[in-house]
């Protein structure tokens, strides 16, 4: 098979695949979950472990090879046409626990079922989000809104360490003390900076939880809208909840009842015994008649159970916003862009409950922070689909930026700058300047570098290990750690 000359000499380097266009098990090596948008690179790498990453990277820079990570694709913003490396971790899948000090390190391309599965065995879980299919990085470097964060925080906020081969194929670990300016880009920042190989974060001591949902028919969204709204607001912060405006396809494996019309969805995950539990989810179970009912107590394990998020690749776009109240009007205006009789098409309009432990400072802040936002807004529609139009119609009651991790889709990468206050975008373009000038990793939500920096030597080879004694780069290239 046909090969071009730069996939010949990145081959020639490496022991993982390293296929073209025309080479068996190319479609499934670039294939995500989100198949909105696919990648068709000029060649991909089955990245094996984190050397295999330095020397893909190395050889990207060497070359001026645009660059795009994937591990499970559930977010895709740009892709590669024809162009460019795309590196594929889900094979680097290791995950560890250390018990005693609360913590877990996982490779690139491991998925949250896997570390919760791990830390459950010592009584503990991450701040995982709502689907166990997603993988812990991309999800983490988004900022992380997980079913635990009204106690806890963002996901970003317990990072500890960041494994990262920078753009110019060096190994780096980023801590609050080492690197410290990356580190704080890198949570929140995306994968604008080079590829995380591993991350390390804290776990909390969470074995079990009260949680599930009630399904509601469509023609009792107004009255289950209001009632979770005011619900919201005084629940204690170790109540997580979110509500969804479904609109399913008619097709298999999807519930019979959930097909082919409006269903309201409240979902709970909530700290606490079943007993508290159920008396804290009574007034919404007195507002209307369910559908299907499936609170109840449950092991952390489980906590796919809660969203029930598809298990099966599909095709979506996605966009969100941070809304800064949900006052009685609020639920009006939504009812009318998504409510029933409104011609919304959206597979789903959620909102999540904010507050709590995400509305306090941290001790570490890193890029994603919404502290000033209450509930999130997401939109999630099917090709042909407007997940903009209720986001858009919603806009006066946002901060004015949404969360990137729920943003995905045609057009979306020039969203970046909406993901972040306008200091911190700046800041963020600064970083980017300094660690990849060159813009080789621009098939994400884009974050340009804000200083052109001077064009340095070319590193033939990464260093076997951790550039242990060099902080940051200057614009010039140079270490100024000293």
């Amino acid at each position: 098979m046909y090969r071009p000359a730069t996939a010949q000499r990145l081959a020639g380097r490496l022991s993982g695949p390293v296929l073209g266009p025309g080479d068996e098990g190319y479609a499934a090596e670039v294939a995500g979950y989100n198949r909105i948008l696919r990648h068709r690179p000029a060649m991909v790498l089955g990245a094996q472990d984190a050397t295999q990453v330095r020397e893909a990277v190395a050889f990207a820079a060497e070359t001026d090879l645009p660059t795009a990570v994937q591990a499970t694709g559930h977010g895709p913003s740009r892709v590669t046409e024809g162009t460019g490396l795309l590196i594929n971790t889900r094979r680097m899948t290791g995950v560890t626990i250390d018990p005693v000090a609360r913590v877990a390190r996982t490779e690139a391309g491991a998925r949250w079922q896997q570390v919760v599965d791990a830390a459950a065995v010592h009584g503990l879980a991450p701040l995982s989000g709502s689907s166990p299919l997603v993988g812990v990085v991309g999800y983490t470097l988004g900022g992380g809104l997980a079913l635990l964060s009204r106690a806890y925080g963002l996901a970003a906020d317990h990072v500890t360490a960041v494994d990262i081969v920078t753009p110019d194929g060096r190994p780096r670990t980023a801590t609050a003390r080492r690197h410290p300016d990356l580190f704080w880009a890198l949570r929140g920042g995306k994968g604008n900076f080079g590829v995380v190989t591993a991350l390390e974060f804290g776990l909390v001591p969470v074995t079990r939880l009260y949680g599930g949902g009630l399904f509601f028919p469509g023609d009792s969204a107004a009255e289950v809208l209001h009632a979770w709204r005011s619900w919201t607001e005084y629940v204690p912060q170790e109540t997580a909840s979110s509500l969804a405006l479904l609109r399913m396809p008619d097709r298999e494996p999807i519930a019979p009842f959930l097909r082919g019309g409006l269903v309201v969805h409240v979902r709970v995950a909530h700290l606490g015994p079943g007993d508290e539990g159920e008396r804290l989810v009574r007034p919404l179970r007195t507002v209307a008649p369910a559908l299907a009912d499936t609170l109840g107590e449950m092991p952390y394990t489980r906590f796919a159970d809660i969203h029930q998020d598809p298990a099966f690749p599909i095709p979506y776009g996605q966009r969100s916003a941070m809304l800064r109240e949900l006052g009685p009007d609020a639920v009006d205006d939504l009812l009318r862009l998504a409510g029933p009789g409104s011609g919304c098409t959206d597979v789903m309009v959620e909102l999540r409950h904010m507050g709590g432990a995400l509305g306090r400072p941290v001790a570490e802040p890193g890029a994603a922070d919404h502290r000033d936002a209450l509930y999130c807004l997401t939109t999630l529609g099917l090709p042909g689909g407007r997940p903009e139009h209720v986001v858009d119609g919603m806009a006066h009651r946002a901060t004015g930026r949404n969360h990137l991790n729920f943003v995905a889709g045609p057009g979306t990468a020039r969203l970046a700058d909406r993901g972040y206050a306008p200091a911190d975008y700046a800041r963020l373009g600064e970083i980017k300047a300094r660690y990849d000038p060159e813009n080789l990793f621009r098939f994400n939500h884009t974050i340009s570098p804000r200083v052109r920096a001077v064009r340095t030597p070319r590193v033939k080879s990464p260093r076997p290990h951790d550039d242990a004694d060099s902080a940051h780069l200057t614009k010039s290239g140079r270490d100024d750690s000293r």
